[in-house]
């Protein structure tokens, strides 16, 4: 049996089609098409009509790539970027209508659940409590568990991309009073969240995410082309000195730095601050890069919890996407006159 995931993120669609019948989502292809969506979605701006038109364009494309690998319809979701736009269900609607694929958004925090779950197969139970940071372009996600699913999620709008558009603008390099009104934003909101993981003293700690990976290639682990099997670490240390290398470099001279792509180049720097700020803050001296993320999460509760949960997540987007009744008067809706 073959099931696909498609993921709309803010710089890919990206398709994963996986064996899944030994229990285990096993990747038999891998395809992604780029439309740069946090490139041209101004963070809580609608997507305009021209990228919608790339994104049904890449849908599509994505859908057809999966029925010529014999996967049913795939999993479609869309990430932060989507999730936060006001015409968010005009976009869905358009994708829906036009190439016949259901794509949906996902809460953070349940973003941040399925996440938690990959890297708890991934990881194993012998790594016992277990600690979750994933950067994307919109949001960061941080999960606690010991478990199966975690204990705690929380999503934060601290994502590399949507920083950088906020804090940065045109100034490349950013000025150092930019990069420090930033950690003090990115301090600010992980404050009780870090709290929380400190208190909790987790055994092992991951990352995930591309964010994550390329920082940590970056800081001198092995590339991807070693494979998903070898061992990668990042050290708290090591971030805080890459963070000053990125900072002193225009986006272009950052690309051509170890692990950092062209496409995320500009937001890398971004990335950085709120990966080390969330290191530093939260007590975590190293983690893993965990090849795993919401992807594999979502192919895994396809397979464990079985296809009713993912008809909940439609049916709950589709409930939302409901004209909403006509809003009860303020003066009906209190008791004995008083608001």
């Amino acid at each position: 049996m073959r099931t696909s995931v498609m993921d709309v993120g803010s710089k890919t669609v990206r398709l994963v089609v996986a064996d899944t019948e030994g229990g285990a989502p096993l990747p038999v292809h891998t395809a992604k098409w780029p439309i740069r969506l946090s490139e041209q979605v101004t963070p809580g701006a609608p997507v305009p009509e021209e990228t919608v038109e790339r994104l049904v364009d890449a849908v599509a494309a994505a859908n057809r790539t999966a029925a010529r690998w014999g996967a049913a319809g795939p999993l479609a979701f869309a990430t932060a970027v989507v999730r936060g736009a006001p015409n968010r269900q005009e976009v869905l609607r358009a994708v829906r209508e036009r190439t016949g694929v259901d794509l949906c958004t996902l809460p953070g925090e349940v973003e941040a659940e399925l996440t938690f779950l990959g890297a708890r197969r991934w990881m194993g139970w012998r790594s016992g409590p277990l600690a979750l940071l994933d950067i994307g372009g919109g949001s960061l996600e941080v999960a606690f568990g010991r478990g199966r699913l975690p204990d705690f999620v929380a999503s934060l709008p601290l994502g590399a991309g949507r920083l950088t558009h906020e804090h940065f603008g045109d100034l490349d390099p950013p000025s150092p009073e930019q990069l420090r009104t930033l950690r003090r934003r990115v301090r600010h909101q992980l404050r009780d969240v870090a709290a929380r993981i400190r208190w909790e003293g987790p055994r092992t700690a991951v990352a995930t995410s591309r964010t994550f990976q390329q920082l940590g290639r970056l800081c001198g682990a092995a590339p991807g082309r070693h494979g998903p099997f070898v061992e990668r670490e990042l050290c708290c240390a090591d971030l805080r000195g890459a963070v000053d290398r990125l900072a002193a470099l225009p986006a272009a001279e950052r690309a051509r730095l170890p692990g950092i792509s062209a496409p995320r180049a500009a937001q890398s720097l971004a990335g950085a601050v709120v990966a080390h700020t969330a290191m530093k803050l939260t007590g975590l001296d190293t983690v893993t890069i965990c090849p795993w993320a919401l992807r594999e999460g979502v192919l895994l509760r396809h397979i464990e919890d079985g296809p009713g949960w993912w008809a909940e997540i439609i049916r709950h987007n589709e409930k939302e996407a409901e004209p909403a009744a006509d809003p009860v008067p303020l003066r009906a809706a209190t008791a004995h006159g008083r608001p």
